[in-house]
């Protein structure tokens, strides 16, 4: 791009702006909001033709998306694009068809859509199912798939990470830099500081629709780029300002024995008048819908928030107008679906709920405008927004500065507690500082803040305590010393067991025969687990007794031993009617030249009242009745010694991960020939699975070689 300019209206998105970008790199367009990122991505793609100036992408001027689909440009935008009523793989191939005919039959879309989200997700995602019902981050994915499936020469990102959890975008970064390997210019817009620094090879600044600068790899670095964005040498760090301590002890919200899920954990937490309370947790562990709890948007399963409400104690939180008369207040990242009015002006998007109060002359209900115009103008300037006329629709804004304006609604309604659930997603990292600046400002004057989000660096240094979810309950409370990213990052991955967790824990070092007797509820129990209770509502979960989930896989499960760990789970969806269990390794080194991860146990036709797998079940013949074990991938690769049942951990080079996962089935039989291996388990196993459960150790490296293969 060379000299491209593009105006709307007033606004000049993009003024004499020039970039270029080159195969095989991952490049980066950073700036704040407003400052022309989403409109170049855009002009690139085709979707906005540029006013002036020149656009080449392969030596061709794209002007609309179909040509620049043609031409081998895929785009994934900054909102979540999506069709809620139709299916998963309707949305993967949207586009692809012709009026007449189809890009190919529906059987292999069907294929192809499962095979996509299993890669991408690591979740057995039935492509039949409706993206309505699924979470932000998986329709997020769908949106990046549907992009992957043209096997784009340049794939352009906008903002697409920002629903996306941490173990997501890590995911996400593994598969950029495949593409990049293999040749494709790969673009990405993002806010994310930390994520741009890792995953760039270099990085275009734009400011005010101009491109001021050019970063190559070594010279990426939170200093440059903030003195490139704004103009001027920052002197502090946008989200390590001391963390403020809380000011009493007074507890403005509380909870005791809440349920976020139908039969999961207890949930008690306490909230202190002027204190920043941090939320974490990987995507679908429970804290978004407990923060939405606190909020008044969705209810618990079971026992309310309390809050306090001048003169009448502590009230329950069970819907909004509940939360309102209290002085709770909430922000969602998720604007489009949960935040603005898209066919309202940013006026009465960021006023809307203020008519009631500013309403005068009785029942005539008189707005007072002059007052309304003052709030307005006093919002606007404290956030930054970069906006033209107050009146122009919302979505004449971009999306940082509309996320500006929803922040601005809930600081206008003078709130005593703002619940705010990933509010910075899709801000700049300016805007971001001033908005931790706010909250610290809002927390000093006695009031609190409650602070979900997806990015570790914005909890640490703002938040004076960190509460950590996993499968629906607080995992680890962390302040003071123990409040630093390692740690956070540890406890979303439960590598740290807090007095919350409410899974058993075995000491197998002083009682090897211990994991046979696995602890848990009192239940009649047949030596081969069966006869459980009956279905129950909760979370479908999996664990070892043996290892923490994402902590290291104890040795004497690993190499030659042969020896499988304790597995429990509980909670499996109703009409399961068998189970089967895999443990691959997604980390096989590429000199293996396999293309899929490696099998280490293949397990199917476990019984429906089975609960648990002892240790050593397959060696030790403690095996349910009737289950059935394949060859592990030692047998696929000929190494000596290995047969039917588990081979355990061997990376030979490094830490892998080893994924346990446990499909519930909805047959009470798989047909596998006794040869098959993992590519025929998952093609049996997957169109009858109903749900599945995982955990993840860690093992590695080797401690000593593979045999001679």
């Amino acid at each position: 791009m060379v000299g491209v300019r593009k105006t709307f209206g007033v606004t000049k998105a993009l003024d004499g702006c020039s970039f270029g970008a080159a195969r095989g790199e991952i490049h980066a367009i950073v700036g704040g909001n407003g400052c022309g990122k989403s409109t170049l991505a855009k002009v690139i793609s085709g979707v906005l033709p540029p006013d002036s100036g020149q656009v080449l992408v392969f030596g061709h001027t794209p002007t609309s998306p179909h040509e620049a689909r043609e031409v081998g440009i895929a785009t994934v935008f900054q909102e979540v694009m999506v069709a809620d009523e139709s299916s998963v793989v309707e949305n993967l191939f949207l586009g692809s068809d012709h009026l007449f005919s189809r890009s190919m039959p529906l059987k292999m879309k069907v294929a192809a859509a499962e095979s996509l989200m299993r890669d991408l997700t690591g979740l057995p995602i039935d492509p039949q199912t409706l993206v309505g019902s699924l979470p932000l981050g998986i329709k997020q994915w769908i949106t990046i798939g549907r992009a992957l499936l043209r096997n784009p020469r340049a794939l352009i990102l906008d903002e697409s990470s920002a629903a996306l959890d941490l173990d997501s975008t890590q995911r996400l970064f593994a598969k950029l830099r495949q593409l990049r390997d293999e040749g494709a210019a790969i673009i990405i817009v993002t806010h994310r500081i930390a994520e741009l620094i890792e995953i760039s090879d270099r990085a275009t600044v734009l400011r005010d629709g101009r491109d001021v600068g050019v970063l190559e790899k070594q010279e990426i670095t939170e200093k440059n780029l903030l003195q490139l964005m704004t103009g001027k040498v920052s002197s502090r760090e946008p989200a390590a300002a001391e963390a403020r301590a809380v000011q009493g002890a007074e507890v403005l919200m509380k909870a005791d024995g809440l349920k976020v899920w139908p039969g999961g954990p207890e949930v008690a937490f306490r909230l202190h008048r002027g204190e920043i309370l941090g939320v974490a947790g990987l995507d679908g562990q429970g804290q978004s819908e407990f923060v939405r709890i606190l909020a008044g948007v969705d209810r618990a399963a079971q026992a309310a928030p309390l809050a306090a409400h001048p003169g009448r104690g502590f009230v329950p939180i069970q819907g909004l107008q509940d939360a309102a008369d209290c002085g709770v207040s909430y922000v969602s990242g998720d604007r489009k679906r949960e935040g603005i009015f898209p066919n309202l002006g940013i006026f009465e998007n960021l006023l809307m709920p203020r008519y009631r109060s500013s309403a005068r002359a009785g029942k005539l209900a008189i707005l007072d405008w002059p007052a309304l115009g003052s709030v307005f103008d006093w919002e606007v300037e404290k956030l930054s927004v970069r906006m033209g006329d107050r009146n122009d629709r919302i979505t004449s804004l971009s999306g940082g500065n509309q996320q500006k304006v929803l922040i601005g609604r809930a600081f206008a309604l003078n709130p005593t507690i703002l619940v705010l659930n990933d509010p910075a997603r899709g801000v700049d990292v300016g805007a971001k500082s001033d908005l931790y600046q706010y909250l610290k400002d809002f927390a000093a004057t006695g009031k609190s803040v409650v602070y979900l989000s997806s990015e570790i660096e914005e909890l640490v240094g703002l938040c004076a305590r960190v509460i950590v979810f996993r499968h629906g309950g607080i995992f680890e409370e962390l302040s003071g010393e123990s409040l630093h990213p390692a740690d956070v990052l540890q406890a979303m991955f439960g590598q740290a067991r807090g007095a919350h967790d409410h899974r058993p824990v075995a000491d197998l070092s002083q009682e090897p025969d211990r994991a046979q007797r696995l602890p848990g509820p009192a239940r009649p129990d047949a030596a081969n687990g069966a006869d459980f209770e009956p279905w129950v509502d909760g979370p479908f979960g999996l664990w070892s007794p043996a290892f923490d989930d994402g902590a290291r896989i104890p040795a004497r499960y690993a190499e030659d031993n042969k020896l499988s760990p304790p597995l429990v789970w509980e909670n499996p969806p109703k009409g399961t009617k068998s189970f089967a269990l895999a443990v691959t390794d997604p980390d096989i080194p590429e000199a293996f030249k396999f293309p899929r991860a490696f099998a280490h146990w293949l397990v199917y036709d476990i019984p429906s009242a089975a609960r648990k797998l002892a240790e050593g079940a397959g060696a030790k013949g403690l095996l349910p009745a009737g289950t059935k074990e394949l060859n592990s991938d030692f047998v696929t690769f000929a190494i000596p010694g290995f047969g039917k049942g588990y081979g355990g951990p061997w990376p030979p080079d490094a830490a892998h991960r080893y994924v346990f996962t446990l499909y519930a089935l909805k047959s009470e039989a798989v047909e596998l020939a006794d040869t098959a291996e993992y590519g025929d388990f998952v093609s049996a196993v997957l169109p009858v699975t109903i749900k599945t459960a995982s955990v993840i150790g860690v093992y590695g490296p080797a401690s000593k070689p593979l045999p001679v293969q």
